[in-house]
């Protein structure tokens, strides 16, 4: 049975249409004092949870309903995080701060049999669970969307550590070349991007990141091609805070993908096969 977080719905409806699984019909409910309450029904064998941790809140509920599908009767429970919150901080960048990744990763661990998150920000977050933890990458998904008539595409990475995903994508659309900016942070909050050394000047070009938070980074590199035809940017964890979309419009790009593991308005593919893949 497919048991889904508040923020996760529709994805969770296309995993379990892609597993052939019956969906519970989970209740959630806020006190006044802003506790919260999951309610899941009864479950009969192995329960997958599914919950995307956009919030303090939602990984609560995600403990909630690990919980409540141990009490409802669940023999196994695999917990299925489609964006993990946190995963960032994946390590400790001053003294005196927490790897809040692992507090959070040894959190869940404690109600789920084993774990499966989609396009992990770092792949060491993974050992910072305490149960089997495996990562699938839902990036090619997204080459699905992009218009069909690209002119000569670049696929680009906001920096070398996301190449990968720029690739995954090139390589689900079929043709293209790829390259990365150079990205320098000087701070949490001050980051520079240079461009990269391939022509840009008259060909299409898919920007493709992991996440996508404030779109500050993101539009800044947008700002550095040279006189590119069209911009398009892809990603697989559209969590777009605050003015983010505009940002990007106002940068010059014409669309923007994303997949379902944050739901928002971009989400226009699903994660749902991905993740079915490592379930079957």
């Amino acid at each position: 049975m497919i048991l889904s977080g508040s923020a996760t719905q529709q994805l969770a409806a296309e995993l379990a249409a892609a597993l052939g699984d019956d969906l519970g019909r989970v209740e959630y409910e806020s006190f006044p004092d802003g506790e919260q309450l999951a309610r899941v029904p009864p479950v009969d064998g192995r329960a997958i949870v599914v919950a995307s941790t956009v919030s303090s809140d939602a990984h609560v509920e995600l403990l909630q309903l690990q919980d409540a599908a141990r009490e409802a009767g669940a023999s196994e429970v695999v917990t299925v995080i489609p964006y993990m919150g946190y995963a960032r901080q994946d390590e400790a960048f001053e003294p005196g701060e927490p790897v809040s990744a692992r507090a959070v990763a040894r959190a869940v661990s404690t109600g789920a049999d084993r774990v499966v998150t989609v396009c992990p920000h770092e792949q060491k977050v993974l050992d910072f669970f305490d149960v089997p933890a495996v990562g699938v990458d839902a990036a090619p998904r997204l080459a699905d969307p992009l218009p069909a008539d690209l002119t000569d595409p670049v696929f680009l990475a906001p920096d070398a550590g996301a190449t990968a995903l720029a690739e995954s994508v090139r390589d689900g659309y079929g043709a293209g070349e790829t390259d990365h900016f150079e990205k320098y942070r000087h701070s949490g909050s001050e980051v520079t991007v240079t461009p990269s050394d391939v022509d840009v000047a008259g060909r299409d070009v898919v920007v493709v990141d992991d996440i996508i938070a404030t779109g500050s980074t993101m539009s800044q590199a947008v700002g550095e091609l040279d006189d590119p035809a069209r911009v398009y940017v892809a990603c697989v964890h559209p969590l777009l805070a605050g003015n983010a979309r505009l940002k990007l419009a106002n940068a010059g790009v014409e669309a923007v993908y994303g997949t379902d593991t944050i739901e928002r308005a971009v989400s226009t593919v699903s994660a749902a096969p991905a993740i079915a893949d490592a379930l079957d």
